[in-house]
């Protein structure tokens, strides 16, 4: 075996040995009502942040239980709807927990 497909092997290994990360989509207190007004599915949505951030507390502790590393993913929200707008989707729930998990990526990477 050559010394590239050493190195191959050994980062997929790492890859797959990895633990999994969950993230959690942290919303910050300014931007709440932006998130209601670019959101597609407003109704699935809490009315205020000071409604939204204990439900989030609770899920983030109720995730927290199995035993995976959990982490809270800061969220701007125009970047989020400026990622949105280059994915040509709405702004819902399905592509906010598809941004957050790529935020959450890209930090782990830069760790």
């Amino acid at each position: 075996m050559s010394k590239k497909d050493k190195r191959k092997k050994q980062k997929h290994n790492d890859r797959d040995s990895g633990t999994t990360v969950l993230g959690v989509a942290w919303y910050r207190r300014e931007q709440w009502n932006r998130l209601l007004e670019i959101s597609s599915d407003r109704d699935q949505l809490e009315d205020t942040h000071e409604e939204w951030e204990p439900s989030a507390e609770k899920r983030f502790e109720e995730l927290s239980r199995p035993g995976f590393p959990i982490r809270k993913v800061d969220i701007d929200v125009e970047e989020l709807l400026s990622w949105c707008g280059s994915q040509d989707r709405p702004v819902d729930g399905e592509a906010r927990a598809e941004f957050t998990a790529m935020k959450l990526r890209e930090r782990e990477k830069n760790k």
